[in-house]
């Protein structure tokens, strides 16, 4: 197993520096294509005219936009030419998360920058909130300090479940690459260490089956799993954390978990999410 296909989320109002070169270093790494993505729509504003002053502003709006993409596809190709013989660029006036999700199907892994403190506009970039929950693909986040894909270390963030698993198995052809993987799970309560050491065991082992040489850990204390994993990351190095997302829906909106909303927002490390 293998990438073949790296898709980058591009924003159309906010830096994409971090994003296109990890999404670079992605496709050199995997030999593989990639595919520059970005789409936005014209936001009215509070005071919105009607009649023809309003259609004069959506198209002077529109036409903003369709030159902004213009301009972001040529940084993009000037900025992975040379790492992948196979460029492509796809753009729409449209809402962004709802495009990249139907556009993921060309992709083996999705690239996007992490949330960070600022409030997205949903307009103009579909955030890591809305993408890990509608794209069926992995998800790599990254902080916008980040410009180095670091897999000298790579943490799995296990929670026994069916994100998790997914997560793992689409993170193999990262952790094949990776000098060292952990594979960490934090008991929610006390009294919970066996459980969690024996699921640790079981996929330390499913990896050495694939080739991938890992370790487990499985802290002494329960709780504060966002915590835990933190300290945890920092003290083996990990550049690249691991994860299945969670979630559920309320009001029919997407809510994260804590674990997924911390990983989604912290400011050191990229994190590959599944759900």
């Amino acid at each position: 197993m293998t990438y073949r296909t790296v898709m980058v989320n591009l924003s159309i109002d906010q830096p994409n520096e971090a994003v296109v070169e990890i999404a670079g270093q992605l496709a050199e790494q995997f030999n593989a294509g990639i595919i520059g993505i970005a789409a936005s729509v014209f936001s009215p504003p509070p005071y919105f005219l009607a009649g023809t002053p309003a259609q004069n502003l959506i198209d002077q709006g529109e036409r903003e936009i369709k030159q902004r993409l213009s301009e972001m596809e040529g940084i993009f190709r000037a900025a992975v030419a040379g790492r992948t013989k196979d460029i492509e660029w796809r753009c729409a006036l449209e809402m962004p998360a709802r495009y990249i999700a139907k556009e993921a199907r060309a992709a083996d892994v999705i690239v996007t920058a992490g949330s960070g403190e600022a409030i997205a506009d949903p307009f103009a970039l579909a955030g890591p909130d809305d993408l890990v929950m509608q794209v069926a693909r992995p998800l790599l986040v990254v902080p916008p300090t980040v410009r180095w894909l670091d897999l000298r270390s790579a943490l799995v963030a296990w929670k026994d479940g069916l994100e998790a698993r997914r997560a793992v198995a689409d993170a193999l052809p990262m952790l094949a690459k990776a000098k060292e993987v952990i594979v960490a799970a934090v008991a929610e309560h006390e009294g919970g260490q066996a459980a969690a050491s024996r699921q640790v065991e079981d996929v330390v082992a499913w990896l050495s089956r694939h080739g991938i040489l890992a370790s487990g850990l499985v802290p002494d204390n329960s709780g504060n799993v966002a915590g835990q994993l933190d300290r945890i990351a920092a003290d083996v190095g990990a550049g690249v954390v691991v994860a299945g997302a969670y979630g559920h829906s309320r009001f029919r909106e997407w809510v994260l978990g804590g674990v997924t909303q911390h990983l989604v927002a912290q400011p050191v490390r990229c994190s590959l999410l599944s759900r």
